[in-house]
């Protein structure tokens, strides 16, 4: 039986020419095979053995949903780090940050409500994809903010340029991007 490298291998595409504008990773393919779904979770989990989070954090969309995944395989709760974040109300308390560009060069806002990551939590950061870091490193700040305890950032392909980052922010992955067809 192969094994979720090389599952995730096998339903993952590139789109477009690589010289294109519009060139770029299509992960749909793993959404739709129900043996990848079934292990994701429990893999990106198993990148962390001795970390013992308390809770999964994960950005939306894609990091909602594989931080769920990998919390139901934990028995630990999510907090989903929202994009642009907005209050419903003036008591909606936030945790804030503006990243670094990103991939497409992009600072974005992001936000965890105060009441899903408390001083004592063990935060395991979970993502599809981490190329510049950017996100990985706001989220952080959100983890340390809060008062909360980094375990470390399980990613499904690890595409980070900079080793530092990698070793400061304890990034571990199913995949390396030298790794995909």
């Amino acid at each position: 039986m192969p094994g979720i490298r090389d599952d995730l291998q096998r339903a993952f595409r590139w789109r477009g020419d690589r010289t294109d504008e519009s060139f770029g990773a299509d992960v749909t393919g793993w959404w739709r095979d129900a043996a990848i779904l079934a292990r994701i979770g429990p893999s990106l989990a198993a990148l962390f053995p001795d970390g013992a989070p308390t809770v999964v954090m994960g950005p939306q969309s894609r990091g909602s949903l594989l931080g769920v995944l990998a919390a139901t395989a934990l028995g630990v709760g999510f907090a989903e780090v929202r994009k642009d974040p907005s209050r419903f109300v003036d008591s909606d308390a936030w945790w804030e940050t503006t990243t670094g560009p990103d991939y497409r060069d992009r600072h974005l806002r992001l936000g965890i409500r105060r009441a899903l990551l408390r001083a004592g939590d063990r935060v395991l950061f979970v993502d599809d994809w981490v190329d510049t870091g950017a996100q990985l490193e706001a989220c952080r700040r959100l983890v340390d903010d809060s008062g909360a305890t980094w375990v470390g950032a399980a990613v499904v392909v690890d595409a980070l340029q900079r080793p530092d980052l990698r070793r400061n922010l304890r990034v571990r992955s199913l995949l390396h991007v030298r790794d995909l067809p």
